[in-house]
């Protein structure tokens, strides 16, 4: 038996499948398509718990553009939602932010997602337990594996004065990103009322002029 709170390796993990979960919808607060580019536009991957609180976040944030929610970070292509549940995919529940970076930078959406979870946890948020609620950082570039290495030493600093201990937010380079079911997508908007388990520090996350 697998441990949902131990990550599984590759050799272990479940096959997945070839075809992609259907997502036909477009995003219920920008109207614009899930699945297509927009021009001029950068994106960042970052993993802060259960994904439907973290996605609202960066949806409400200034210069964000569109926010998609799915599985990354493990092994299994095309999850579903109940294989991620079972810790058998090694995926993390993320949030793909897509966002125009003359309105609001890289270092900027960091700053979002550190001050709105809790990033010393390990393989829970909250009440929230196992490896799919990691706080993880997926880069897309060597630029932003420097910004968020420098903000997280800094971030790191913060939280020591502040009596947390050491961060344990996964930094690495981002792989295939899977989108996740459609009922997962914007989820508190489609139902109010709705489970968000996020919660920060209450800590501010510094960001410095050098990261941009």
């Amino acid at each position: 038996m697998h441990s949902p709170t131990e990550m599984i390796s590759e050799e272990k993990a479940l096959k997945g499948r070839f075809n992609p979960i259907e997502v036909s919808m477009p995003h219920l607060v920008f109207n614009v398509s899930l699945l297509d580019e927009i021009p001029g536009t950068e994106v960042a991957f970052v993993a802060m718990g259960c994904f439907w609180g973290a996605e609202r976040k960066f949806w409400e944030l200034p210069g964000v553009v569109n926010t998609v929610v799915g599985y990354q970070g493990g092994f299994t292509p095309n999850a579903t939602y109940e294989e991620v549940c079972t810790g058998k995919t090694g995926h993390a529940e993320v949030v793909k932010v897509v966002f125009d970076p003359s309105k609001v930078s890289y270092a900027q959406i960091l700053k979002c997602f550190y001050e709105n979870h809790n990033p010393t946890q390990g393989f829970r948020q909250g009440g929230d337990i196992g490896t799919q609620y990691r706080s993880a950082i997926y880069f897309v570039n060597e630029q932003q594996e420097k910004i968020a290495r420098e903000i997280t030493s800094a971030f790191q600093v913060t939280l020591n004065e502040n009596h947390y201990g050491s961060i344990t937010t996964e930094i690495a380079p981002a792989k295939e990103f899977f989108i996740a079911e459609q009922y997962h997508q914007q989820y508190l908007i489609a139902n109010p009322n709705g489970y968000c388990g996020l919660g920060g520090t209450g800590v501010s996350c510094p960001v410095g002029i050098s990261a941009n």
